[in-house]
């Protein structure tokens, strides 16, 4: 039974009131991949609206905080810790993008992770859209959650 659902099957927030509060972290991945011509844009910070890559990290942040107010069952958590990796790559071409999120409570932080990644991709996306709006976002995954009743989670590489 998905745990979003009661008996009667109607959506409701899981109730986590009864479970243990512990350590829990989660880290997604992803990627935005764009023409060579513009990740050079990102690597010389010459892209028309400035710092791409620090402006996309503070979106990624911000994101994490707000995901209980975008993912409708989603309980709001006092987030110890968000920290974003954005690397351009020039094989790809893009950049990739890593999200690590920790809290101290009663359930996850997966959502907070994987929603970290997607707001930097988004924020990359619109920062650079006016020199290349064919770029796309892929490959947003969960890598690794730790804690709680079901333990640590790693993805296949």
């Amino acid at each position: 039974m998905l745990s979003h659902f009661d008996g009667a099957g109607k959506a409701h927030m899981v109730d986590v009131s009864d479970k243990p509060v512990t350590a829990r972290e989660a880290v997604a991945e992803g990627c935005i991949v764009m023409a060579p011509e513009t990740l050079a844009l990102v690597l010389q910070g010459t892209a028309e609206k400035g710092d791409v890559l620090g402006i996309a990290r503070v979106a990624g942040i911000m994101g994490a905080k707000k995901t209980s107010e975008l993912i409708p069952l989603c309980h709001p958590l006092p987030i110890t810790r968000v920290a974003l990796e954005l690397t351009p790559d020039e094989a790809l071409p893009g950049v990739r993008i890593r999200a690590t999120v920790k809290t101290t409570g009663q359930t996850g932080v997966e959502m907070e992770a994987l929603t970290a990644v997607s707001v930097a991709a988004l924020t990359l996306y619109d920062m650079l859209k006016a020199a290349e709006k064919s770029m796309h976002i892929e490959e947003i995954r969960l890598v690794m959650k730790d804690g709680g009743k079901s333990g640590r989670y790693e993805a296949a590489p």
